[in-house]
């Protein structure tokens, strides 16, 4: 017996309504990008078809609200999540500017305009000025597509947003205490008191409870499920505070910024599910609050609507235009501010909710008096639908030169030397990590530079070997495709293991070799192993050693310890852009302990390429317990090494495991030795170099240096 599909409209089974839903997240970019229309703008129109002022296939009921609800918090806190911190605390003052702008033109305008052309009260004007000042950032999906988050425009329009947003909703909260009769100074008091608790716990709490979540549960599922809790914790928090939800889900992504790297498995699928399906609810079921119809009701609507739509987008490209002015900015730096901060949606729509619910009285035939009338509330709806539309397509257009110009301030061009990074397995327990840091040190010229390699010895026949080494490369494609980055497996049989990896070396011309820090197994085992060792006397590349302590995701800083003439190292390019990776990668703060020559370099890098460093002058090794004293839990030490016979060497390398078992056993550490082009010098016939070893005169002269950091970082 068949089941009876009840096919009225408006739709009520929920399977059908879900698929239906889908379906339109699927189609509706795909026909738009060939009329290269944003898919934005589908999304809101598809809402408009559906809803029940369209062809009444579904109605906006709770789910529906509860979708919308999670989609657009998602949104403030991807935009708080991908933000570069670096750059957001040095355009501090230029958002703080832009969000006066923003803020002040609109509500001034505003205000003026209700009065004396709309007729309506100064309460009324005032809050209706309040809704015209705030904006919803839902074209930000657009510029994250396109990798413009890190132009300097964006960081202050997102800045600017939320110090609009949280003055037009402290605005809101004011109006809808005098219509209660509650502002007094008991109300301002409870009202400053609970939103600094409330920053403090967002801003200082949450990083301590996401870092140390992070450490003890490494489960996929379990840490995007917390990330989940954090953000809508943090925007009920922000509720309780007396200001809107979406301050608290940004703070959040503020808070977490440093503990989710942008290469990371995590942060890739943060933005899968949110792209995929949580901001899409949202946008769609903004369309479906539109109601076409009602603007034709009456010339009074279609007065106010026209009104606000008019001054809601001139206010807000007048603001975007002083803040080209101000701060010189080009033609789609401008657009791009215009466009992230012209979209009204749901600060705009609580504002109008708010002030439609507050009841001032009642005529004489019973009618209530509403501080925002009917005809408000439709012109906000008409104002919604067309200033996302007017957004969708500058914010598009702007980012999309500035990409096609190639002045974009990210560092993902995709142009410049192939990097190839080779990861030996044969250990579950560092498997992980050891393809996590290899992404994280990547340069995103391609999503295919990544090999992981098992050698099996030759003498070993055993079929459980094979079946082992597969299980460790699988293990390692899937985490690489976490990332969306694709991982070549190797499994090759030979003599030992050393020549295995030196042939892959060879045969695929890897210039990145990563490698764990050997475990010790008995007292005559070196610190390294016989195996690294080897290596290392045997090939010259980029080679990394890594001993992880703690998730790379839960460090707050690396320290990076340099020897003398670290930069007359041919390979001192080579391994530099691997640190400044990390730094770009993950937000975290480089230290860097050099000679004041050194240091000479990396000032000039961090000039054209800033990241969050500090640099510190250090001479001598000898006084490593300097750096003991200032490290901190969480640090992970980078030491600078090479090999003998080349030019900063020195004998403190060959006792580099004292120095690390008596100062920093407890820390992460990575060992990185220099790419050689040439073999050192007194080296004998087996490789091994002597203990006579000189330096050689094969250093980079100056020149040569910067003029191959020149080219590795712009290829980034």
């Amino acid at each position: 017996m068949f089941l009876k599909i009840d096919l009225t409209l408006p739709l009520t089974n929920p399977v059908l309504i879900f698929t239906l839903i889908l379906f339109i997240i699927l189609f509706s970019p795909l026909l738009l990008n060939k009329l290269k229309i944003p898919a934005i703008i589908g999304f809101i129109l598809a809402g408009i078809i559906i809803s029940p002022y369209g062809l009444n296939l579904m109605v906006r009921d709770s789910s529906i609200i509860l979708f919308g609800t999670i989609g657009f918090l998602y949104l403030m806190f991807l935009a708080g999540l991908e933000i570069d911190l670096l750059d957001f605390k040095k355009n501090s003052t230029k958002s703080i500017v832009f969000g006066m702008y923003t803020f002040f033109i609109p509500m001034i305008t505003g205000t003026l305009i209700s009065l004396y052309f709309l007729g309506f009260s100064i309460i009324t004007s005032v809050l209706l000025a309040s809704m015209f000042a705030s904006h919803t950032l839902i074209t930000y999906p657009i510029v994250s597509k396109l990798g413009v988050t890190k132009n300097k425009a964006v960081n202050i329009a997102i800045g600017g947003t939320m110090i609009t947003d949280t003055l037009a909703l402290l605005v809101l909260a004011v109006i809808a205490g005098m219509s209660e009769g509650e502002l007094t100074s008991g109300f301002w008091m409870r009202l400053s008191f609970s939103i600094i608790i409330f920053v403090c716990i967002v801003v200082f709490i949450f990083p301590i409870i996401g870092r140390w979540f992070f450490k003890h549960y490494k489960d996929n599922i379990s840490q995007f499920i917390f990330v989940l809790g954090m953000v809508f914790l943090g925007a009920f928090l922000a509720q309780v505070a007396g200001i809107e939800s979406i301050i608290g889900a940004f703070l959040t992504g503020l808070s977490l910024n440093r503990l989710i790297p942008r290469t990371s498995p995590l942060m890739n699928r943060i933005e899968f599910v949110g792209n995929a399906l949580f901001i899409p609810f949202f946008l769609i079921g903004i369309g479906m609050l539109i109601d076409y119809k009602a603007f034709f009701k009456n010339f009074e609507t279609i007065k106010v609507a026209v009104t606000m739509t008019v001054i809601a987008t001139a206010s807000k490209f007048i603001a975007a235009w002083f803040t080209q002015k101000t701060f010189r900015f080009t033609t789609d730096q401008r657009r791009l501010i215009f466009g992230l901060s012209n979209a009204q949606a749901a600060a705009t729509l609580a504002a109008v909710l708010i002030g439609y619910n507050i009841i001032l009285g009642h005529t004489e035939s019973g009618e209530p008096i509403r501080l925002l009338n009917d005809a408000v509330l439709n012109g906000t709806i008409l104002m919604i639908m067309v200033t996302c539309i007017i957004a969708s397509y500058v914010t598009q257009k702007g980012a999309q030169n500035i990409v096609d110009s190639g002045t974009e301030e990210t560092h993902e061009k995709k142009s410049g030397p192939e990097e190839r990074i080779l990861i030996p397995v044969n250990n579950p327990e560092t498997l992980e990590e050891l393809v996590n840091l290899s992404i994280i040190i990547k340069s995103k010229i391609n999503n295919t530079g990544l090999y992981a390699l098992n050698v099996i010895e030759s003498k070993n026949t055993d079929e459980k070997a094979a079946y082992e080494a597969g299980k460790l490369l699988r293990i390692a494609t899937v985490t690489a495709a976490a990332t969306d980055n694709q991982l070549h497996e190797l499994l090759r049989y030979d003599l030992d293991i050393v020549n295995g990896i030196l042939s892959e070396v060879k045969e695929f011309n890897i210039t990145d070799l990563v490698i764990g820090l050997h475990q010790k197994t008995d007292i005559t085992d070196s610190f390294l192993g016989n195996l690294t060792e080897c290596l290392l006397n045997k090939c010259n590349i980029t080679t990394l050693i890594y001993k992880p302590v703690q998730p790379f995701s839960t460090l707050g800083r690396h320290l990076i310890i340099m020897p003398y003439a670290a930069e007359k190292e041919t390979g001192f390019p080579y391994w530099l852009i691997k640190i400044w990776n990390i730094a770009w990668n993950t937000g975290n703060k480089l230290v860097f302990y050099a000679t004041v020559e050194t240091l000479k370099y990396l000032r000039k890098v961090n000039i054209s390429y800033p990241i969050d460093a500090e640099f510190i002058e250090f001479e001598n090794w000898d006084n490593i317990s300097t750096v003991s004293q200032k490290t901190k839990n969480n640090d992970n030490l980078i030491f600078i090494l090479s090999r003998a016979g080349y030019p900063s060497y020195n004998f403190h390398m060959a006792n580099i495991s004292a120095l690390i078992k008596t100062w920093f056993k407890s820390n992460n550490l990575l060992l990185i030795y220099p790419l050689q082009h040439t073999a050192p010098a007194n080296r004998n016939n087996n490789g091994d170099s002597t203990a006579e070893s000189v330096i050689i005169d094969a250093s980079n002269t100056q020149d040569e240096t910067e003029k191959t950091i020149i080219r590795l970082f712009r290829s980034k």
